[in-house]
């Protein structure tokens, strides 16, 4: 479990970006795979959520992800969802004690943030759709309207897939000029021809500023890079693999 030092100082705030390690799932799901739309059987992907939970000091169904959309969609969660239940959504948020709120990943941006004065929290997942869509954004509205305020909001950008390992088509690079001509500066020039290197994190990081959420802090890890401590689609694809694990990354209040 990686932890941001920003949220770690915060009293009362417990959170987690899990890796790849510490779980019981073989194979190419080895060995935390916490992902509930993978292929891998399912009483090891709940056996590898409840360590999660575990560490997060929560019981297991408290350990909260919604299904997720690549969508600027948030929930607040006040009690536990069960698992054909989940919400349809890319951000939670809560002021539950006791209560986890988490997102799962695979190269997507895992954001993390929470008010400390206010008792508030929230998760989301920040793949390119989303974040273009809005989500980051959302999640801080969100945060607000359970008492938040985004100028005491720490954020923390987990394990996201980084740019010199992030090809994409132009069509995706004219997608986000005609959104806005300055993000011009996310795209590096590619060996492919008509290709790009998206900085992703990098794109992420401006939306929270501009959204007014001056603590920020990203760990500067990649996904794709460290395949023995991260799970990673674009790899899985690159390398022909049947199927690929998930992250959880999460954040509750505790007493």
């Amino acid at each position: 479990m990686l932890q941001a030092g920003s949220l770690a100082r915060l009293a009362h705030v417990r959170h987690g970006f899990f890796t790849r390690a510490g779980g019981v799932s073989l194979g190419v799901y080895a060995s935390l795979n916490c992902g509930i739309g993978s292929r891998d059987a399912p009483d090891r992907v709940a056996e590898n959520r409840a360590r999660a939970a575990t560490a997060l000091g929560v019981t297991p169904e408290r350990l909260l992800t919604p299904y997720q959309l690549h969508s600027p969609a948030v929930v607040i969660a006040e009690t536990p969802w069960a698992r054909d239940s989940r919400p349809r959504a890319d951000a939670v948020v809560t002021r539950r004690r006791g209560l986890a709120v988490g997102v799962s990943t695979a190269d997507c941006g895992p954001l993390l943030l929470a008010d400390g004065e206010a008792g508030v929290v929230g998760a989301a997942h920040a793949g390119w759709r989303g974040a273009l869509g809005g989500v980051v954004e959302a999640v801080i509205a969100a945060m607000e309207q359970l008492g938040a305020a985004r100028q005491r909001i720490v954020a923390a950008l987990g394990p996201t897939i980084r740019q010199p390992h992030y090809e994409v088509g132009p069509e995706l690079v004219e997608r986000f000029l005609a959104h806005d001509p300055a993000n011009a500066c996310f795209f590096a020039p590619s060996s492919r021809a008509n290709h790009a290197l998206f900085d992703l994190p990098g794109y992420i990081a401006r939306r929270v500023r501009q959204a007014g959420v001056i603590h920020f802090e990203d760990l500067g890890l990649c996904t794709y890079g460290e395949p023995t401590r991260f799970f990673s689609y674009r790899r899985a694809t690159h390398r022909g693999e049947p199927d690929y694990g998930r992250h959880v990354n999460a954040i509750a209040l505790v007493d």
